[in-house]
């Protein structure tokens, strides 16, 4: 009998992060960085490095979301001493720790919903200090929580607190909503018309999500006008791009805000990290399909029903 939470699927799931990460990276995103260009300081080596670190943390079979998220960034810190990915963990972790908890049933946006639910205060006190190892620039400071010291408050609470101004913050109390409801369909939508040559299909999702929603990691660091002002920049080169027949005409314009994004210094580096998730969540839901819903017996060609002797499951 094959589970969900047997070491080959843990295995599957690590490598499902990891292409994700890199499918993001090989797609132009103009203030990103990405195989046409490196900014901010980093490189595309180093979100390769990054990615390879963390996969194994982020799947591990034994550990709770918020210790998911801090061993992924503390694997991360020891390859590239550096915050590259803590924005990507905080939005996949919970996507992979939807398939592995348990208790857990349905389909990936029920499980995820489920698995949230199950959240406490020990899952926050890792996610605080998550944040402090990766030292990202303007997180951490409010009112209420300071990830600094500790927090007794469940998960969930800190979010619906954060959530006014936080992207991801917001989006773990919808369930993502956002992702499963607009973003997945835009990209599926976009990869059945380009296919997946020169990740034309990602760049346009990463737009179009910039766009309908201002970066909270500009904010943070830039101001929220000039989150929405970079938000309104990207409309109408967002809605060319996704209706072109042709989008590699579209490189050069892109590659022209990529340039200027970064001479400001402008990330949009929230929605990078929304836009992997999406690659990701697409990835999830291909294994989780290969599940019987309620058994948990794999759907397979493998797979049948013996007519007295219940499930038998052949490895091929």
């Amino acid at each position: 009998m094959i589970s969900l939470r047997e070491p080959s699927v843990s295995a599957r799931l690590g490598e499902a992060y990891y292409d994700a990460c890199v499918q993001e990276l090989n797609a132009l995103k103009p203030g990103n960085v990405h195989r046409y260009a490196p900014g901010h300081g980093m490189t595309l080596d180093d979100f390769v490095k990054s990615a390879e670190a963390s996969k194994g943390p982020v799947s591990d079979l034994g550990l709770g979301l918020g210790e998911r998220i801090y061993r992924g960034v503390a694997a991360t810190r020891e390859v590239v001493g550096c915050n590259t990915n803590l924005g990507i963990l905080l939005m996949c972790a919970p996507l992979i720790q939807a398939v592995l908890a348990i208790g857990v049933r349905g389909s990936l946006r029920q499980r995820l919903l489920q698995s949230f639910h199950l959240t406490g205060s020990t899952d926050t006190s890792w996610l605080f200090k998550a944040i402090s190892l990766a030292e990202p620039g303007g997180l951490g400071e409010s009112p209420r929580y300071d990830v600094r010291g500790s927090s007794h408050a469940p998960l969930m609470e800190v979010m619906s607190y954060a959530y006014r101004w936080d992207r991801i913050a917001a989006l773990y109390v919808s369930g993502y909503a956002d992702l499963f409801d607009y973003a997945k369909p835009l990209f599926v939508g976009l990869q059945n018309k380009w296919g997946d040559a020169n990740g034309w299909a990602v760049s346009a999702l990463y737009l179009r999500l910039l766009h309908r929603h201002p970066d909270t990691h500009i904010s943070r660091k830039h101001g929220v006008d000039r989150a929405h002002g970079v938000s309104a920049v990207v409309a109408d080169l967002a809605d060319r791009l996704a209706a072109s027949d042709d989008p590699e005409q579209y490189q050069e314009p892109l590659l022209e805000l990529d340039h200027e994004f970064k001479k400001e210094g402008i990330n949009p580096g929230t929605t990078a990290d929304i836009t992997v998730a999406v690659l990701l969540l697409i990835r999830l839901e291909k294994i989780l399909s290969e599940f019987e819903p309620k058994t948990g017996f794999p759907r397979t060609p493998g797979y049948r029903q013996r007519s007295a002797g219940g499930p038998n499951i052949d490895r091929q």
